[in-house]
């Protein structure tokens, strides 16, 4: 399920948790919030940068043991395998 995040449409009418934003777990079916669930005022979705794993720890032996080969620039046009 995806994680979406809402702020308050005014922040002068809004509670502590609209009030900068807040994150919900929604289904892709479900409806977008159209109001806090804490005070009822108007709350808009956000857009916002998805988390994709940028750590590359242990990729190198997840890719090696799943048959891929890692290739290592030598020249232009020219690469050799490093496992």
């Amino acid at each position: 399920m995806p994680i979406y995040e809402y702020a308050a449409k005014d922040a002068k009418q809004s509670c502590v948790h609209c009030r900068m934003s807040f994150e919900t777990l929604q289904n892709l079916s479900e409806d977008s919030l159209t109001h806090c669930p804490e005070c009822g005022n108007p709350v808009a979705k956000q857009i916002s940068a998805p988390n994709v794993g940028a750590s590359e720890a242990g990729f190198d032996d997840r890719a090696k043991s799943a048959g891929f080969q890692k290739l290592k620039r030598v020249s232009k046009g020219e690469y050799e395998k490093m496992y």
